[in-house]
This record gives C-alpha cells, structure tokens and sequence, in this order.
C-alpha cells in the first residue's frame, strides 16, 4: 500500500489513529478491547490502526520524539 500516512491523536478523547492513504473503501475490523484496524475491502491489506485510551496503555513509556516530517514508504 502506498501513500501517506496520518497520525491523528484526539487527546480529549485519548485516542490514537494512525492509517496509509484515504480511509474510503475500508472497513474497521476490532483487533482487542479498544484496539482497531481498518482493512481495505478489495486486498484484504491492513490500512491502519486505531488506539482507544492511548495514554492510559502507554502510561510507562517514555516520550517519543520525532524530527519532522517523516517519509515513509510502506509496500
């Protein structure tokens, strides 16, 4: 899969989505309690990952720092 990829973190709500390209033609599917991915309908192909109550499960890691932007080419 090519394209973009977009983060998008909704802290009021504490969510974490990050996703290749448009989320048209996609359906979601549950992974685990609060875990998501969504799948694009003709390849079967995971196109991105959705994360409800981000900080609480990530609540003893570190900081990420990131230099952007980032390219990244996913295949």
């Amino acid at each position: 899969m090519k394209g973009n990829m977009n983060i998008h973190y909704d802290e009021e709500g504490d969510y974490l989505e990050i996703g290749i390209g448009s989320p048209e033609g996609t359906f979601v599917r549950d992974v685990a309690e609060g875990v998501f991915e969504r799948v694009d309908e003709k390849t079967g192909k995971v196109t991105g990952i959705g994360v409800l109550s981000f900080k609480k499960r990530t609540a003893n890691l570190q900081d990420i720092t990131l230099q952007l932007p980032v390219k990244i080419q996913i295949i």
